[in-house]
């Protein structure tokens, strides 16, 4: 029987910070809303990479409806920043670990992102540029993302559920929890940083002298694992009722492919940490390689009833990657994919990003109220990331205020498929009801316009590259 502090644990900041576990948020109460009965056959993740509001959608139409993006932001010094313009790829990066969460946050004044360390790529001139933390992209690299959240509903209180970076962030995408087994009070934290240059083995597949910070209840990063972890996922109950799913992936390796740091949906060959290959009927029969796959799985008729879809590094939108333009037409082509298939008819997509990549945000996370477990009453969640939420039945120019987290995800596919709760993030969040309406005349799919195409991605052959994303 799980804990009833593992229910609810997030991590508190300041004397107690540390990574949240499973919240609902504060902006809205929890819904038992179910969508009807074969309205929505379909649950499609896009899960794309490290942005924020603030960085990522200052759409001017957005703005206009009522979304929450800034225009300028504060600094360590409480001066007023204003936010620049600049390009979707670019020649640095920026610390998103646990550390840059903490000094960005400072207690809920949101005026330490100026901290955060940057890292100019190899050979970068000019780098790193005045205040690269409080920074936008230019509108005319998002054209396919605005038309989605303009035309459908973008959620402007998405919090990402853990503090720091994507290999925790991927676990709770699938199974809300990030822990080492399904009853610790520890929770993997960052991404494994043992063996410099390691490359396309993290997980269970890691070489054997890998590791992972793991974080206690208290926000110390004290104690450290090999990075291959075994909970409940959400997979788990899928299977069990005969529901079928898919993750789609550039590789087996990578520190975004999280099935392969759950144990038994990995199935190393061998004891880790000796692992050489992922072995266990959920990784052959369900995980997917590569991740363009999913376009033909659409045009053939072979959706799953869910998907998970991960990108390629230069399809993701993280930064530091300076030829990486291609996320806002690689998530349209996938739409257009659906848009223009009978898949549409019942289909809900969501497309989020995984963590906030060390951009400003504006937006304080909001402390959760306590229900009596112990850990308190201090915690907050990750900061914003953005949603969207495209749909025949989502609503149409909607902005949704309402707190969603990565559990909303995995509730409102509990919901949709009458699945019991994993009693973690899922437990606490929302459904991201408030995004739809069953009650509605079906919206007709438009095409979104965007410089590549499927085919343009059916036929790259350029190689698939993983982020460095330390």
């Amino acid at each position: 029987m799980r804990r009833t502090a593992f229910l609810c644990l997030s991590f508190l900041l300041l004397a107690t910070s540390a990574l949240l576990l499973s919240l609902n948020g504060c902006g809205g109460t929890k819904s038992t809303t179910t969508p009807p009965p074969g309205q929505i056959k379909h649950v499609v993740i896009i899960f794309q990479e490290n942005r924020t509001p603030d960085n990522l959608f200052h759409d001017a139409v957005l703005i206009n409806n009522g979304a929450d993006i800034a225009s300028s932001g504060l600094n360590s010094s409480g001066q007023t920043v204003p936010l620049v313009s600049g390009p979707l790829a670019t020649n640095y990066d920026l610390s998103h670990a646990h550390r840059a969460f903490v000094q960005m946050y400072d207690a809920g004044k949101m005026d330490g992102a100026n901290l955060i360390a940057v890292g100019c790529n190899k050979g970068a001139t000019n780098c790193p540029p005045v205040n690269p933390q409080y920074f936008y992209v230019d509108p005319s690299y998002l054209g396919p993302y605005f038309q989605l959240a303009e035309q459908y509903t973008f959620g402007d209180r998405m919090f990402q559920t853990n503090q720091g970076p994507s290999f925790p962030a991927h676990q709770f995408i699938i199974s809300g929890t990030s822990a080492p087994t399904a009853t610790s009070n520890l929770f993997i934290a960052e991404n494994a940083g043992g063996v410099p240059n390691a490359g396309n083995q993290t997980g269970c597949l890691s070489p054997p002298a890998e590791f992972v910070y793991l974080i206690d209840p208290s926000g110390t990063e004290s104690s450290t694992m090999y990075p291959c972890a075994d909970h409940p996922t959400i997979t788990d109950e899928l299977n069990a009722q005969g529901i079928s799913w898919r993750y789609y992936t550039p590789s087996a390796g990578s520190l975004w492919t999280s099935p392969n740091a759950i144990q038994h949906m990995c199935g190393p060959n061998v004891a880790p940490p000796n692992a050489t290959a992922c072995t266990g009927s959920d990784w052959v029969n369900s995980v997917v390689i590569p991740e363009t796959q999913v376009l033909t799985d659409i045009s053939s008729g072979k959706l799953a009833q869910v998907s998970w879809v991960i990108p390629t590094g230069a399809n993701s939108d993280h930064a530091g990657n300076v030829n990486g333009t291609g996320g806002p037409s690689w998530v349209a082509s996938i739409v257009n994919a659906i848009g223009t298939s009978s898949y549409w008819a019942d289909t809900a997509i969501i497309i989020t990003w995984d963590d906030w990549g060390g951009w400003y945000d504006h937006v304080p996370p909001p402390s959760i109220i306590d229900d009596g477990t112990s850990w308190g009453s201090g915690y907050v969640y990750g900061f914003r990331v953005p949603l969207i939420v495209v749909s025949p039945y989502a609503k149409a120019k909607y902005i949704s205020h309402v707190n969603h987290d990565f559990g909303s995800v995995l509730n409102l596919i509990e919901k949709t498929f009458s699945l019991p709760s994993l009693g973690y993030a899922d437990a606490r969040a929302d459904d991201l009801s408030d995004c739809f309406d069953f009650t509605q005349t079906p919206l007709v799919f438009q095409t979104i316009n965007a410089p590549q195409n499927a085919e343009y991605f059916l036929n790259d052959k350029s190689p698939r590259t993983d982020p460095d994303d330390d």
